[in-house]
């Protein structure tokens, strides 16, 4: 080797030496503090004599056939907290959701935006939410924010080292689309005794006018499993896009086929009695358009609750097999994202509200009983509220998992999107999360008209709300 060679192989070596003392560090990510968890539920069957409001007029209950329950999980991770509450309710307003939210940052710290509160939509309930003929039982929507809270409290003082998974199967033989396409050349009148709605309710099914369904099903069924560091469960928070079941008893309070998989699937995890007690949880996914009746297939004539039951065991099946397939992690990154996002409200015109107090003719809540009449005091209703309303959207995230939640009723095609936008990454919806503003139907389905789409209190918003939520949530969802 010649003494050129050696001096520039010197150099080259003392070049790259100096070179590495200028160079970036490499960003490592920090490795995201061990899981703690803690589950808690609190009764809350209101008394009997409560108002429900499941159907389109008011009713008084007369039996408590299963308790009512909010069911609540909080998990941590260094000083992130995520908190999900679900409430056997059928509709929970934002100014409800948003007082609740707020006695619980008081009681245990968490921020309201790291706090999901939704109902199940179980149609047996007491009155929280003015809809059609029912308005809310006072006594009840004054009391209940107590027992919410106090599930809180319970779920953050039993926090212990955690594990965490999530995973998703399949349940379509229970998820119908309840939106029928109107035989072409079929003269169809509505309940309005109006033609040209284009889609009909499978309510009144089957008849002649039925077609084809209006839109898509989703028979997926999500969960997060949250068990002890020693193996043992703690939670599963499940999420089906089923509206309801019903079948329940005339004036009988029950949480529907929500609560009673959660007693099934603690039945089938050996854990009935466990300390502290198992807590399941079941979410309604996007179901505004969905329902358990087949129209093509009517369903026999069956006991009360049997249905329910069948729903809800097939349900829990599927989440044990799916459970039993998990891999648990015990160190994952806990997020979220919120915003609000400001939507028109379909507002009556003054000739409108003045044709409808016409048809009123003075008369109380009491005297109305037809789906015209119903109409017609939502236009008087819906004239005082305001030009636009506010929607709180969240997003939170438990490792790779995104939980988007939704503040209303809506349709599986909606959820379906935003499925598909996250890909790869998994996602959950939860509909009727932290406020309900009625059944918000996308565009397309909007021209076709039917029940969810007439402007009622159950539907005040805009045509264009689900682009602008999707949007919204699209910016949420990114990295």
């Amino acid at each position: 080797m010649t003494q050129m060679t050696q001096i520039l192989r010197r150099l080259l070596t003392l070049a790259i030496g100096v070179a590495g003392l200028f160079a970036p560090a490499i960003a490592v990510e920090p490795l995201p503090a061990s899981l703690r968890a803690g589950a808690a539920t609190a009764v809350i069957t209101p008394p009997i004599g409560t108002v429900m409001n499941g159907g389109t007029a008011p009713a008084i209950s007369t039996h408590v056939h299963d308790e009512l329950h909010a069911r609540a999980i909080v998990l941590e991770s260094g000083t992130n907290r995520l908190l999900f509450v679900q409430i056997d309710n059928c509709l929970i307003d934002r100014p409800l959701i948003d007082q609740m939210k707020e006695r619980i940052r008081q009681a245990v710290g968490i921020d309201p935006t790291r706090i999901c509160i939704a109902a199940t939509h179980t149609h047996s309930a007491g009155s929280l939410t003015g809809a059609h003929l029912a308005e809310p039982d006072a006594a009840y929507r004054a009391w209940i924010p107590g027992p919410v809270t106090d599930a809180v409290r319970r779920a953050v003082h039993q926090l212990a080292p955690a594990e965490v998974a999530w995973g998703k199967g399949t349940l379509p033989q229970h998820v119908f689309n309840r939106r029928i396409q109107v035989k072409p050349g079929t003269s169809y009148t509505n309940l309005l005794g109006r033609t040209g709605d284009r889609v009909k309710m499978n309510w009144s099914s089957p008849s002649p006018e039925d077609h084809e369904f209006a839109g898509p099903v989703d028979p997926e069924v999500s969960l997060v499993s949250v068990r002890h560091s020693d193996g043992h469960p703690i939670a599963l928070l499940a999420n089906y896009s089923l509206h309801y079941v019903g079948g329940t008893g005339p004036g009988e309070l029950s949480a529907d086929y929500f609560g009673e998989f959660c007693d099934r699937i603690t039945d089938r995890l050996g854990v009935p009695r466990q300390d502290p007690p198992f807590v399941a949880l079941l979410s309604n996914g996007t179901s505004g358009d969905i329902n358990n009746n087949d129209f093509r297939h009517p369903r026999p004539r069956m006991p009360p609750y049997a249905q329910i039951h069948r729903v809800a065991d097939d349900l829990a099946s599927e989440v044990h097999r799916v459970l039993r397939t998990l891999t648990y992690t015990n160190r994952v990154a806990l997020t979220a994202r919120s915003a609000e996002v400001p939507v028109r409200v379909r507002k009556p015109s003054a000739d409108d509200v003045a044709t409808a107090r016409r048809l009123l003719n003075g008369r109380g809540v009491d005297q109305l009983r037809s789906w015209v009449e119903i109409h017609a005091r939502d236009q008087v209703l819906l004239a005082d509220y305001p030009d636009e309303l506010s929607l709180p959207l969240q997003v939170f995230g438990i490792g790779a998992l995104r939980i988007a939640q939704w503040p209303g009723e809506i349709f599986a095609e909606s959820g379906l999107a935003l499925k598909k936008y996250a890909q790869p990454k998994p996602l959950v919806n939860i509909s009727l999360a932290n406020g309900w503003f009625g059944y918000i139907p996308p565009p397309g389905q909007h021209a076709l008209g039917a029940y969810e789409t007439w402007r009622l209190r159950t539907s005040p918003l805009e045509a264009d709300a689900i682009p602008r939520l999707l949007g919204t949530f699209h910016e949420l969802l990114k990295p």
